[in-house]
This record gives C-alpha cells, sequence and structure tokens, in this order.
C-alpha cells in the first residue's frame, strides 16, 4: 500500500479538514512578492497555467485577431503635483545657496577695501594742502598757486542759506541718515535705470566728504566700499554739523579752489559770509562737475545750474518760490580773478625757485616780489598790442619782455604772448641767439684793453677761412669809430674787434657781467651766435646802468607763512664792481649813439638819457632790442617757437616800438636822472675829444657813404635825420648838434 501510493500520489487528493482547509486558500500571487536580492523568484521554463481569477495578466496574453489593443494608463493628478513641488523646493534651494554666497562674497570684498585703509582708529582729518599767494611790491595779490584754499569759516559765520544749498542739491536727507542713505541709493538706481545711465548719484555728503579727505577720484567698486566706510566712521566720531562744516570748508569748487571762501573769493570777489542767495545756488551747483560749470569757463552753464539748485530750495522749503524766482531773475555774476595774464609766468618761475629758497612747502605761505602790477599790465598790452598789429605782416607768432631795476629786481615779466595758450616762458627758460645785441660785450673787452669809443677800426670785406660776414645792408664804409660801428650795427667791425681782443676774453667779459649759458670762444661769438636767455641777458646790461657793479636778477623779496612766520628775506648783497666806472663810461657814451643815429633811433623817452643795443640774428629769426636808463633796464625779444625766419623783422623794428611804448609809461612821475659816469649826459663830446679827433692822424673821414647811411632810414625805421656836411668838420658838427635827440 505504502509502495503503491508513493508511485500513484500525483493522482490522488487527501480530504482536508478544518484550519488546514482554511490555510490552504491563503496563497501569495507572485505579483504580491517583492523580489529583492535572494528572494526574487527564478524564473520557470515551464508555462505558467493561468487562472481564471488572475485578471492583471490577461493582458499578458496574445490579444485575439479582433480583440483591440488596450491604452495605456493615464498619468495620475498627484503624481504632476509632486512633481512641481520638487523644482519650487529644489529653486528655494539653491536661491538660498547662492544667496550665502553672495553674503560671503560682499563681506570678503568688505574686508579686503578695509584692509587697504589705514587703521581706523589711526586716521585724523588731513592738512589743507598748502597754498601760495603771491603779491607785488605794493602787496596787491598777484596770483595764487597750488591748490586755493581760503581760510576755514565756521559754519555760524555763513548765511543760512548757503549750507542750505547744499543739503538741497547734494543730500535732502543729510539730517536724517547715518553717512550711507540707502533710500537715496534706491531712488538713485531707479532713475539710473528709468534714463538708461547715471543721471543721479547716491552719496552723501559725508560720502563726499570722506572721498575728498581720505581717498582718490577714480571710480571703482573698492573706492565705493572704502567710501562708505569711512563716512560710517565720519558719522560715528563727529556731530552733522562739524561734518557740515568740514564739508563746506575742503570739497573742491573747481579752478584750483577749495572750500566756500576760496570759491567766493575766486568767482565773486567777497567772502563766503557776504555771498547773496543766487551765489550761494551757483556755488553749490558747481560741486557737481566743478571743472565744466566753474563760471569763469561757463558762465552760461554755472547760471542754469544755479537755477536747478534754488528750485531745489524752494521745493525743500528753505526758500519761498517767490524768492527763487526772484533770485533767478537776477543771477550771480564771476568778478575776473586777479592775476589773470602774463603775470602767471612770473608765478611759474617763483615756483621753480621756492625749493631753493625755502624747501619743500607743507604749509600756506605768502610770497612777496618785486613786481610791479601797473608796469606788468603795461608790458602786457605793449606786446600783445604789437603782436596783433604787425604778426602777420612780419611773420612774427611771440614775444617776450623783462624789465629790472638796476640793481636786478625785476620790476615786469611777459613770458609769451598768451599764457592759456602756451605756458613755456621764453622770458626766462627760451635760449635763443641774441645776435648784435651781444656786441656790447665785444667792445667792453677792447675798451677794457685800451682801445676807446674813438679808435678808428677798418669796415671791410672779411674772409675767415670761407667764413665772409657781412654788414645788414652789404655796405662798408672804410675807417670808422668804435661809436659808429656800434651805433650802426658794423658786423665786419665786431668780429675785427673780437679777433684783436681775443674771443676766449670776450667770453669771459660775458660771464663776468652775468651771462650764465655756455659761450663758443670762436670769431662768431662776437656776432652773438651763442645762445643765451633773455633774463640773463638784460641782467648782463644791468652794470651799464648802476656803474658797473654786477646784479642778480631777482624777484622773491619775502617769504612768510600765514600767520606772519617770516621764512625767508633776501639779504642787501655787496655787489662786486665788474667794471671800471670809466669804462661804463665810455660804454655808456657809445650805446647811446645807437638811440640816436643808430639802429634804435625810434627808441626815445622824452627828457630821460638812455642807452642800448639792437640785435637780429641770422636770417631774421630773432629781434632783440635791450635798452636801460639809470631807472630801469628792459630786454625786448620778438620771434617764432618754432626758430623759423621772420619776414625781415630787426631788433630796431618791433622791438623798439614795444621798448618805447613800455619805457615811456613806466618813466612817467619818475624824477630825471642821468646815466652814471657819462659826462655831459654823454650826449656832446668834450673839447679835448673833439680836438683829439682834429689833430689824430687816423682821424676818421667819413665819407660820403657814412653821409649817406646817416641820412637814410635804416630798415624798419622810419626817422630821418638831416644830411651832414662832408669831411671830418661835417661828422663833428652832426655829432654836436644834428640828429634826432
Amino acid at each position: 500500500m505504502a509502495r503503491g501510493r508513493k508511485q500513484g500520489g500525483g493522482g490522488r487528493k487527501e480530504p482536508r479538514f478544518g484550519l488546514a482547509a482554511a490555510m490552504a486558500d491563503l496563497r501569495l500571487d507572485p505579483k504580491d512578492r517583492i523580489p529583492a536580492g535572494e528572494d526574487a523568484p527564478k524564473k520557470s521554463t515551464k508555462k505558467k497555467p493561468v487562472e481564471p481569477d488572475d485578471e492583471d495578466d490577461v493582458p499578458a496574453r496574445e490579444p485575439k485577431a479582433n480583440q483591440p489593443k488596450p491604452t495605456p494608463p493615464k498619468a495620475k493628478p498627484a503624481r504632476a503635483k509632486s512633481r512641481w513641488g520638487m523644482s519650487i523646493g529644489r529653486l528655494a534651494y539653491w536661491a538660498v545657496v547662492c544667496g550665502l554666497w553672495g553674503v560671503i562674497a560682499l563681506v570678503g570684498v568688505v574686508i579686503w577695501a578695509g584692509a587697504h585703509l589705514p587703521p581706523i582708529q589711526s586716521l585724523e582729518i588731513p592738512k589743507r594742502p598748502p597754498t601760495i599767494e603771491i603779491v607785488g611790491y605794493d602787496g596787491s595779490m598777484l596770483a595764487q598757486r597750488g591748490e586755493m584754499a581760503g581760510a576755514n569759516v565756521a559754519l555760524k559765520d555763513l548765511p543760512p542759506y548757503l549750507p542750505k544749498a547744499f543739503i538741497a542739491i547734494e543730500d535732502r536727507r543729510f539730517y536724517q541718515h547715518f553717512g550711507i542713505d540707502p533710500v537715496g541709493i534706491a531712488r538713485a538706481l531707479v532713475a539710473n535705470i528709468l534714463h538708461r545711465g547715471v543721471s543721479q548719484g547716491g552719496s552723501t555728503l559725508t560720502q563726499q566728504l570722506a572721498k575728498n579727505l581720505f581717498l582718490t577720484q577714480e571710480r571703482t567698486l573698492a573706492r565705493k566700499l572704502q567710501e562708505a566706510e569711512l563716512a560710517l566712521w565720519l558719522e560715528r566720531k563727529y556731530s552733522k554739523r562739524e561734518i557740515l562744516e568740514l564739508y563746506l570748508n575742503r570739497v573742491y569748487f573747481g579752478s584750483g579752489a577749495y572750500g566756500v571762501e576760496a570759491a567766493a573769493q575766486r568767482y565773486f570777489g567777497k567772502s563766503a559770509r557776504q555771498v547773496t542767495v543766487a551765489e550761494a545756488a551757483m556755488l553749490a551747483g558747481l560741486v557737481k562737475s566743478p571743472s565744466r560749470l566753474a563760471p569763469n569757463r561757463n558762465p552760461e552753464g554755472a547760471a542754469k545750474r544755479a537755477q536747478t539748485v534754488l528750485a531745489a530750495m524752494a521745493d525743500a522749503k528753505f526758500i519761498t518760490d517767490a524768492q527763487a524766482q526772484a533770485q533767478i531773475a537776477h543771477p550771480s555774476v564771476a568778478v575776473k580773478p586777479a592775476g589773470a595774464g602774463t603775470v602767471n609766468y612770473v608765478a611759474d618761475w617763483i615756483g621753480e625757485v621756492l625749493d631753493d629758497l625755502v624747501g619743500q612747502v607743507e604749509d600756506s605761505i605768502v610770497v612777496e616780489t618785486t613786481i610791479d602790477p601797473k608796469l606788468q599790465s603795461v608790458a602786457e598790452a605793449a606786446v600783445i598790442d604789437e603782436l596783433a598789429a604787425k604778426s602777420v605782416k612780419f611773420n612774427v607768432s611771440q614775444g617776450a619782455l623783462v624789465a629790472m631795476t638796476p640793481d636786478g629786481a625785476v620790476r615786469a615779466m611777459v613770458g609769451g604772448r598768451n599764457y592759456a595758450d602756451s605756458q613755456f616762458n621764453r622770458a626766462v627758460t627760451a635760449k635763443r641767439q641774441p645776435g648784435s645785441a651781444f656786441k656790447p660785450f665785444v667792445y667792453l673787452t677792447a675798451i677794457e684793453q685800451g682801445l676807446t669809443p674813438e679808435t678808428v677800426r677798418q669796415d671791410a670785406p672779411l674772409d675767415l677761412k670761407g667764413w665772409r660776414p657781412e654788414n645788414y645792408t652789404k655796405e662798408y664804409f672804410g675807417p670808422v669809430t668804435l661809436t659808429q660801428a656800434l651805433a650802426m650795427s658794423l658786423n665786419t667791425v665786431a668780429v675785427r674787434v673780437g679777433l684783436e681782443v681775443g674771443p676766449k676774453n670776450v667770453v669771459r667779459t660775458a660771464h663776468r657781467l652775468g651771462i650764465a649759458s655756455k659761450l663758443d670762444p670762436n670769431p662768431s661769438i662776437a656776432l652773438g651766435t651763442s645762445e643765451v636767455s633773455m633774463i640773463e641777458l638784460v641782467g648782463a646790461y644791468a652794470p651799464f646802468s648802476n656803474g658797473g657793479l654786477a646784479v642778480s636778477p631777482h624777484v622773491v623779496t619775502r617769504i612768510k607763512t600765514l600767520d606772519g612766520k617770516l621764512l625767508y628775506m633776501r639779504q642787501a648783497e655787496q655787489p662786486a664792481q665788474v667794471i671800471e666806472p670809466r669804462n661804463v663810461a665810455m660804454m655808456n657814451q657809445m650805446m647811446q649813439e645807437t638811440l640816436i643815429s643808430g639802429t634804435a633811433k625810434k627808441a626815445e623817452i622824452p627828457g630821460w638819457v638812455a642807452a642800448g643795443k639792437t640785435g637780429t640774428s641770422q636770417d631774421f629769426r630773432d629781434a632783440w632790442f635791450i635798452g636801460y636808463t639809470s631807472h630801469l633796464v628792459t630786454g625786448v625779444w620778438l620771434g617764432n617757437d618754432d626758430n623759423s625766419p621772420t619776414r625781415k623783422a630787426t631788433g630796431g623794428g618791433l622791438p623798439v616800438e614795444v621798448w618805447t611804448r613800455f619805457m615811456r609809461a613806466a618813466h612817467q612821475g619818475v624824477p630825471v636822472a642821468a646815466l652814471p659816469n657819462a659826462q655831459g649826459a654823454g650826449l656832446v663830446p668834450t673839447l679835448a675829444q673833439i680836438a683829439s679827433q682834429i689833430s689824430a692822424p687816423t682821424a676818421p673821414a667819413p665819407n660820403a657813404a657814412y653821409s649817406a647811411r646817416s641820412a637814410a632810414p635804416s630798415p624798419g625805421r622810419g626817422n630821418t635825420r638831416p644830411e651832414p656836411a662832408a669831411g671830418l668838420d661835417g661828422w663833428l658838427v652832426d655829432r654836436l648838434f644834428g640828429g634826432q635827440r
């Protein structure tokens, strides 16, 4: 039975009762199982019988030919909502991450910007930049150098509408913010976005003060962050009134003016304590763009900006609408500042010598000078007017003038035609060939070696190894005196005399009298071929006017601080005697003749004895005249900066005209005085000189050529003189009584 059951066990089922029967029906369907790892059911190669109740397995069967294909199930709405939630969550997450990194980056930049500032606890309000005030010998203001900073003005001393004008246009919420104005920044940001550009700024007055005191003007993010940090520090350390007062005394107003006091003096010629509402509005309007809106440069732009400020003041209820309209109807007018024009050449020259006199300038100073403001104006007008009238005709574009007393004190200096166009100082810095204006040093050397004004030398063609110096008119007059040769500026005689006394000795004489430039001791030195500056050439003529004493051209007499502390005072000098008095007398006699019958006959000062020498360099590139009285020594130069030739402008032409106009004005009301050591004022020879002329075997016998030369007008000179009688007697009579005096 047992074997039978085993073999046939697959065909017979035993009946089950009770719990066993109930448990038999609790079977797990394969789809209810979670296949994972070792529990995953192994695939069977046998085909699984399909149970009638396995509805989920029906689609897996082969569809019948006439049965439609089932459609895939649609996505459930709950699952779509979960996807949107995940996206929003991710965005929020990354927004927080980026925000955190942004904050970290901003903190890092702030720390970096602060690291480039000095320690806050060591910061102090810096000293005001030094100002150099230059005054004339009469105490009047000539010019200012450095950053023009007026005296500090207390807030209580200013009219109340002046600070209110700045608050109205620059920082309406000044008394509400803590140094940085978030509201103002937001407003400016919106305005700039709407205008698609920078139309408004968000900086407070405190930020502007921080920038002016401690930072540069560069437009960078680092500088802006530093400005904000410093503004916070200022607000913690100072009160609002102190910050406003510092601001008004330090802000830049253009034209070198720092602070309201300097600006009011610069533009209106008055103290900030006295400005009107319209003037206060104009000053407040300058802060936006000082260089562009300066009323001395752009009066229309400054006036328009002032109207905007007045409207802002009315809007802020600082003034009434009626007051604003009244001030708009009567706008402020800028005054012409003192020191405009060619006196700036003097100011620049002073700036160059200050370091030698007082060292580095750290405090504001007042420089007292020898400049006469009236003579400076006359000199400026003489040069500018002459060039305006004749620069085109003679192709002359520039001019210069230096006038000094016989002891070297410079009374006037014009370094060029227009300082605004060119700051190059042709009176001090430029070096040009003096031409025949150098000849007095040649003849002085000859006199010191024993020659006299009446010594005769030959005026004839000369050939020096191929070099053939010629006279201006290409005429030759034979035997002439040294006086005649100098008066008529005969080149061949000057070269002969220079070779006779030695070019090296001529150079020594020029250096002894004050020429500092390098001079080449060659035969052409007699014709002024080595370049010199005007200031040294005029200074070298001064010994002829003062009796033979050396001078040092100077312009500064005293330097002191604003509180009166003396920093420098020019000491009285013991000048050396560089020319013997009797030689001075002979040289004055010779150079007087230049103005009487020579190349400078138009140079005349009524009632005064004057002397001098003209000069014209090769190809008419330079035209000079250096002339003097016992009161002033004045030199004039005209030419072109590029050293191009003029249209035959000679020393006896334009320079003499400028010199005469200036010297006549400079000598008005001055007591007449003769040149030192000049016998008979140098106009009439002594009887001994006349006798020596008659008896001397080598006495000149001026021929007809000389008579014609004396009678004919010189180039560039319109005056003529009566033709003298022929022969020696006629020449003496002409010397004694003829010619222009």
